[in-house]
Parts: C-alpha cells; sequence; structure tokens
C-alpha cells in the first residue's frame, strides 16, 4: 500500500481541483511512492501529533489543515511550523491534507456537521463558480456520433443527475489548405465544403486534458477547430456550507443548548433571539462570516459557523441568528469523517485517529 493509493482514494471525496485558490493542499511532505505502514488522521499537524505518528508506527499523516500554507524561506525550527516539518522530514513521516477541498464537497466536513445535527434535505450553501467548462467543436458529419462517445467515456457530458449531455447542429464548414497542408477532407490549395456537425459539451475543469486527448484522438482533421470557455454556471455538488432541516421543530434557547452539548463546545456566541421556532438551519466549517447573507438568502433560521468578528454580528438583520461555536468545534468531527472513509476503503489496514485534542483556544 503506498501513499498514492491512500491519497487517490482521500481525493475521491476531496478531489483537489475543488479546492480554494489560496488554499495549500495535497502531499505537502513525502513521496508518493512511499510504503505506508499506518495512517494517522488529525485536524491539525503539531508536533505532538508526529510524535503520535511516530509512537504508532503511521508514516502518513492526513491532516485537514495544512501545516505549511504560506511559503516557507527557512527551516530553522524556529517556530511551530518549521519545528513540525523538520521533525517529520526527519522521521520519515509524509503530510497530507485537503482542507477547502474537502469543504467543497457535498460529503465533507459540512455534510458531517448535518449529520452529527440530524439535518434532513441537504442542499449547498454557496455553490462554486468556475468549475464548470464548455468545449465546443466541429467534426464531420459521419464521425460526430463516435467523437461524442469518446467525449462521453472521459467525462465530458455529466450534468447533475444526467449523463450523455451534448448540443449537436448540423452545418457545412469550409476551408483551403496551403502548400504545407496535409488534409483529411478535401486537396491542399483548393476551397473545400465539408458537412459537419457541432458539438457542444460541458465538463468539470480537472478533466480538461483529458477530454482534449480525446477530442484529438477522435478526430480525424489534421488542425482541429475548437474553443473552450469556462462558464458562470454552478454544480449543484460542490461548493461551501450546507442548509438542512430539522426533523421535528424547536425553539432558539432548546436548539441552541442542544447544538452547545452536540457540538461539544463550551461556549456559543449567538445574534439576538428572534422569539420563533428553529426548523431550516444553514452551517459551515470553519470561518464563514462571508456566508452569512447566503444563510439568509436560504430562509434559513440560524446559520452555525465560525470566526465572527464583533460588528458582523449586526449582518443577521434580525433576519436570522448567527451562531458562533469555535472553529476547532466546527470540523472537530471531520478527522472521524476521514477514519470512517479510509477504514471501508481499506479493510484491515491501520487507519488511526489521533487522540490529541489540537484546538488552541481554551476557556475558563
Amino acid at each position: 500500500m503506498t501513499i498514492r493509493d491512500i491519497t487517490n482514494s482521500i481525493e475521491e471525496i476531496a478531489p483537489l481541483h475543488l479546492a480554494e485558490d489560496f488554499d495549500n493542499v495535497g502531499l505537502l511532505i513525502g513521496n508518493y511512492n512511499t510504503e505506508v505502514t499506518g495512517v494517522l488522521v488529525t485536524l491539525d499537524t503539531l508536533e505532538n501529533i508526529v510524535d503520535e505518528a511516530i509512537e504508532k508506527k503511521c508514516n502518513l499523516i492526513v491532516s485537514f489543515h495544512p501545516i505549511i500554507f504560506a511559503g516557507l524561506k527557512k527551516l530553522n525550527g524556529k517556530n511551530y511550523v518549521e519545528r513540525v516539518v523538520l521533525k517529520a522530514i526527519k522521521n520519515d513521516i509524509a503530510i497530507y491534507a485537503m482542507h477547502t477541498a474537502l469543504d467543497n464537497s457535498i460529503v465533507g466536513v459540512n455534510a458531517k456537521i448535518c449529520d452529527v445535527l440530524g439535518l434532513k434535505n441537504k442542499e449547498i450553501l454557496i455553490h462554486k463558480k468556475g468549475i464548470i467548462k464548455k468545449l465546443t467543436t466541429y467534426v464531420p458529419l459521419k464521425e460526430a456520433e463516435n467523437l461524442r462517445k469518446a467525449l462521453f467515456n472521459v467525462g465530458a457530458g455529466s450534468l447533475g443527475n444526467y449523463d450523455n449531455c451534448s448540443f449537436n447542429t448540423n452545418g457545412f464548414g469550409t476551408y483551403k489548405g496551403n502548400e504545407k497542408s496535409n488534409p483529411t477532407k478535401g486537396i491542399k490549395g483548393k476551397d473545400h465544403s465539408e458537412e459537419e456537425t457541432l458539438i457542444s459539451v460541458l465538463f468539470e475543469k480537472n478533466k480538461e486534458n483529458d477530454i482534449l486527448n480525446a477530442l484529438f484522438r477522435n478526430h480525424s482533421y489534421e488542425e482541429v477547430a475548437y474553443e473552450i470557455v469556462t462558464l458562470d454556471n454552478t454544480h449543484q455538488q460542490i461548493g461551501m456550507g450546507m442548509v438542512g432541516e430539522l426533523e421535528n421543530e424547536m425553539t432558539e434557547k432548546d436548539f441552541l443548548l442542544f447544538l452547545k452539548e452536540t457540538m461539544k463546545t463550551e461556549c456559543i456566541r449567538h445574534s439576538k433571539l428572534l422569539g420563533k421556532n428553529i426548523k431550516k438551519v444553514a452551517v459551515l466549517g470553519g470561518s464563514g462570516s462571508f456566508a452569512i447573507n447566503n444563510a439568509i438568502r436560504s430562509n434559513a433560521d440560524i446559520y452555525i459557523t465560525s470566526d465572527i468578528k464583533y460588528h458582523e454580528f449586526y449582518k443577521a438583520e434580525n433576519k436570522l441568528i448567527i451562531a458562533d461555536i469555535g472553529h476547532y468545534e466546527s470540523e472537530q468531527f471531520t478527522k472521524n469523517l476521514l477514519v470512517e472513509y479510509l477504514t471501508k476503503k481499506f479493510l484491515n489496514f491501520a487507519v488511526i485517529l489521533s487522540d490529541k485534542k489540537t484546538n488552541p483556544i481554551y476557556y475558563i
């Protein structure tokens, strides 16, 4: 079992292309071809986590948060990040992180929060943009069916609950090859008109190389005419945060007490109570102030997240309750999600849940 085997499996639920541009995800330390002796799963990678990995004979740490976030210019051990990296390298321990790739997954961080809270009818809160592209190409009429199938086979044309989606229009294409050309249709130096089919398909941006390879392999023209554009369309199953519903309504105070107990937090900071029952709940693990307006537009009764600043509580505008349960508390069940997933994928292999609490915040 190699590191690549483990990470390929993780990327089935948290493809790295889903990560935000600012993030640093993937294999941060180590070699993908290394044989794995054991996997330690944690929320954060600190020095005591590396010590735990050494003690438990795990040479791969799967961490939600990336220990290397900003660029490292020196490795002198002068701060906790440098010390973790040095200790991991010295002890041949690899570190892998998926962070916002798992945040944007429909079965990731926020889905786990919804499951813990018992929410039903889950939907994405903020759909990720820039993830869908469109290919338009032109192919001789008799070759259109074969090309469509080739594109579908590498993932083009998948749209929500539908596969093999395309738009096709028949027409005539014209061209004239110069003396250096080698046309498969027509004669170089002479004008040629060919009955063609315009094929248009959507695809996720990470599949672009495979789709272009399929296009060139299955198109007979020497020069293939095509265009690719990035769309503002959103993907139904990719994005930050989730909205769900409680099976039974609860009063605001009862729900906040339930939330405090269920999410194992010692403190909930919240905006003004509105005197109405809680039914629809929006959640976003980690720092979620940027999604307050999205939660309001979703008609949620309460928005659960963390790292809300003083003035940001005013943004509730008496339209919902903002509940800040703490950053660590909002993401704490993520490592359980990963352990459960990897244990099912790799039976009889050591996948260990770290027993170290990495929350840097304490309450009195």
